[in-house]
């Protein structure tokens, strides 16, 4: 199953964070996963984490390397995930958020996240 990590549970994967759940640990471990991070997250991480955010308590750079030494894979953003966001609901209306769900869909991935407003976008969508 092709995991697509929202950003806040991307970074507490890589922190152990014990606000991860015991299901979300058990879907990204599974032998049949292959866990995604986005280079929108990333992007986020940088951007935010630059501006002193507490919630961001990595780099971008630090990111990265932490994501690949969990085996992550990137998925890049394509044109097609930035065309797909105009025919998204207006949920949400963070820029980050509705591009992860436009390349859920798009690819198509299971988006996991802990957004309550980011889950209406599908029934594909996990929220943790």
């Amino acid at each position: 199953m092709n995991l697509l990590l929202d950003t806040h549970v991307a970074l507490w994967a890589i922190t152990d964070s014990p606000v991860l759940s015991q299901k979300v640990r058990a879907l990204i471990h599974a032998p049949k996963s292959t866990v995604w991070i986005s280079a929108v997250s990333v992007w986020e991480i940088a951007i935010k984490h630059g501006l002193g955010r507490g919630d961001m308590p990595v780099s971008g750079q630090d990111a990265v390397r932490y994501f690949r030494d969990s085996g992550y894979r990137f998925l890049a953003v394509e044109p097609e995930h930035a065309a797909a966001v105009e025919d998204l609901a207006a949920y949400h209306q963070d820029p980050f958020d509705r591009l992860l769900v436009a390349q859920a869909i798009i690819e198509p991935m299971r988006l996991i996240t802990h957004d309550a407003t980011v889950a209406r976008y599908s029934d594909s969508i996990i929220k943790v």
